[in-house]
């Protein structure tokens, strides 16, 4: 019980302070969410590159591979895994590591979509 009680503790300490970069990066630069969002990724794609995201993921599980550094770190690892059999792996090994994530928010998107009605925002 102390075990999985301190395992979402990682979690919770890593993926909050993933978040609270995020949100500081918000408040006080002039970057757009959209930017920031680009950045983790690519953070988290560079930092599997060079071996160093795998060991925060180790460390804290849930709380590093679901915020959007987790799904670079993901897209990197399925690229670094495929480049072992071909170039073309390389290139595909990425986007199969990553389908089956990107098809759920597809169909859960699409399935929002047919249950809630879309409206503007009243300023």
């Amino acid at each position: 019980m102390s075990d999985m009680f301190l395992m979402f503790i990682k979690a919770f300490v890593v993926g909050g302070a993933i978040c609270t970069i995020a949100q500081l990066l918000i408040n006080f630069t002039k970057l757009t969410s959209g930017k920031i969002l680009v950045f983790f990724m690519l953070g988290g794609l560079v930092l599997q590159a060079f071996g160093l995201y795998k060991y925060l993921v180790d460390f804290a599980g849930a709380g590093a591979t679901v915020p959007i550094s987790g799904f670079g770190y993901l897209l990197a690892n399925g690229a670094i895994s495929g480049a072992k059999h071909s170039l073309y792996g390389a290139f595909t090994g990425g986007l199969g590591a990553a389908s089956a994530g990107v098809t759920a928010a597809i169909v859960f998107g699409y399935l929002m979509s047919l249950i809630f009605k879309s409206r503007s925002k009243k300023n």
